[in-house]
């Protein structure tokens, strides 16, 4: 078994993309064998590696790729939340199958279809600039058919009130790439973006209790990866400012599937994000975000009949994913594919 390790610009680390043919497909024997992986690559000095992809051919005709996200959890090799997904990691798993054969090498206007199996998303990457171990990619996150923009909404509702120790805290809890918990500036204890982004544990403390508050709210795990949180405030004509929290600490960008999920929800009415957008006097569907580590720019895609809107697409573009290079998770050779094993047992 060898190991990919790739890395997309703005992710809080690389990603180790591993064949899902080698691994165990039920829950119990996948997680043991993740373990294994996670006690080698700290081992060999990859600790801070916290995300894997397992990736294969899809069995499906209409995409090129299924893939599992599994977040790795720091405070121990055997803790995994399989939950959610993660944008970034996608690209890396794409760049990963072209340097192994499972993908083609992706060249300019080169299109990868991506099943996600944690989710059931559909996802497109499109190779806008490639050379030998990096590409400029748009991502495509799609709804076939287009969904109405309030069966977005975790909740069936634009705002919801938690309870937060002896407060009240008003957040929107929308699921776009993956579930997002949205403060504004006002419940996250900022009064703008310069606040926002000079913020040191206090903020982050606080925002680790509403996440672990929303958590508790659909029965999911405080302590685990999801859901997501992340803070947005009007920044200027046409800007949001974002910052978010991830697996250990602040995230440095804003995550693929969190500018996915901003995107969507910007396009509900009376959600925290739309009405930010609306303040900034951003285009309908497009939001400029600005994070402490750069800017990107996210488009929705929707339209609207019969008294609704739905979404058909959300894309973010000029993504950059580098190739690594190869670990190898030496007890892990005993997971053969079958027709490895039938080859390995023919006569001389």
């Amino acid at each position: 078994m060898i190991g990919h390790i790739a890395y997309a610009s703005g992710a809080p680390c690389p990603t180790l993309v591993l064949d899902a043919r080698q691994f165990p497909r039920e829950s119990g024997p996948l997680l043991e064998a993740l373990t294994d992986v996670r006690r080698r690559l700290v081992l060999s000095g990859g600790a801070h590696i916290l995300k894997i992809a397992l990736i294969e051919s899809s069995s499906h005709p209409l995409f090129d790729l299924d893939y599992r996200f599994v977040q790795a959890l720091p405070d121990s090799v055997e803790r995994f939340d399989l939950r959610g997904s993660c944008g970034h990691s996608v690209l890396c798993s794409v760049i990963a199958a072209g340097h192994t054969g499972m993908l083609p090498r992706q060249a300019p206007g080169d299109r990868a279809r991506v099943r996600v199996l944690n989710n059931g998303d559909h996802l497109v990457c499109e190779i806008e600039e490639a050379d030998r171990d990096t590409a400029r990619c748009t991502m495509y996150f799609l709804h076939t058919p287009p969904v109405p923009v309030s069966g977005l909404l975790l909740r069936d509702e634009p705002q919801t009130i938690l309870d937060l120790d002896d407060e009240k805290v008003t957040v929107s809890l929308v699921s776009s790439g993956n579930p997002y918990v949205f403060v504004g500036a006002r419940d996250a204890g900022v009064s703008g973006s310069a606040e926002l982004f000079a913020g040191g544990p206090a903020l982050f403390g606080r925002l680790e209790r509403i996440r672990e508050a929303a958590a508790r709210l659909f029965e999911w795990a405080p302590d685990g990866a999801f859901p997501k949180i992340a803070v947005v405030v009007p920044d200027g004509p046409g800007r949001i400012a974002a910052r978010a929290v991830t697996v250990p600490g602040w995230h440095p960008t804003l995550a693929l599937t969190g500018a996915v999920c901003l995107g969507a929800a910007s396009c509900i009415p009376d959600t925290i994000p739309w009405l930010a957008a609306r303040e900034a006097g951003c285009p309908d569907g497009h939001v400029d975000i600005l994070t402490t580590g750069g800017s990107t720019a996210v488009t929705a895609t929707t339209r609207t009949g019969d008294g609704r809107t739905e979404l058909a697409w959300v894309a973010v573009g000029n993504k950059t994913v580098r190739f690594h290079g190869s670990f190898f998770p030496e007890s892990l050779t005993y997971f053969q594919p079958r027709e490895f094993g039938e080859c390995l047992s023919l006569p001389a």
